[in-house]
């Protein structure tokens, strides 16, 4: 608190002609008594009153202001915050939300072609089977007539062969009895004594 030169002159003591004795004598640059400052003005035990009532308007002032200006920025400021921070979880919640369903629905396409090309495969698998085995059929088929035939060619040739060894038998048997015997035999006792052999 600063002391004005007109309530130094009004606390001072006058003294005629404007000048004091040695107890009055004034500072050379401010013209305030030598006296008066001999206390600090804030731990001077008069100013006390008037300097708690300072403080208490300068509290409450400040306290308004606080109240009034300064608080309902910073509620708005957090009430912004707030509601920035809401609607970025939900939105987050959202895009965790349809990312799961695209995970889902990936997986369900994916199990379903699964099941496709297994189904693919079991029925590419019977048609292989099928073929084959209609192929072995064929296959098989044709050498049983193949057989068949064979089996018929070497009857054929056997009856001939079995035609011409009686044939045979009977001219060989002439031939012996005529280097043996020295005479001819008949035909019929020759066939009937090759067959008679043959059984």
């Amino acid at each position: 608190m600063f002391v004005t030169s007109a309530f130094a002159q009004e606390s001072a003591p006058a003294v005629e002609g404007g000048h004091t004795g040695t107890e009055g004598e004034t500072h050379s640059g401010t013209g305030v008594p030598a006296e008066a400052h001999g206390m600090f003005p804030p731990f001077d035990p008069a100013t006390f009153p008037s300097q708690l009532l300072w403080l208490a308007i300068t509290f409450g002032l400040f306290y308004l202001f606080l109240k009034k200006v300064v608080m309902p920025r910073v509620g708005g400021i957090i009430d912004v915050r707030n509601d920035r921070i809401t609607q970025d979880l939900d939105h987050a919640a959202r895009l965790k939300g349809e990312a799961d369903a695209a995970v889902a629905a990936y997986e369900q396409e994916l199990a379903e072609a699964k099941t496709k090309a297994n189904a693919i495969g079991q029925q590419a698998n019977d048609a292989a089977k099928m073929e084959a085995e209609a192929a072995r059929k064929k296959v098989e088929a044709a050498l049983d007539k193949k057989l068949g035939e064979a089996e018929a060619r070497i009857s054929s040739i056997k009856a001939n062969a079995m035609k011409e060894v009686g044939t045979i038998a009977e001219d060989t048997a002439s031939a012996i009895v005529e280097a043996l015997v020295g005479g001819k035999a008949s035909k019929a006792e020759i066939a009937a004594a090759v067959k008679s052999v043959a059984r």
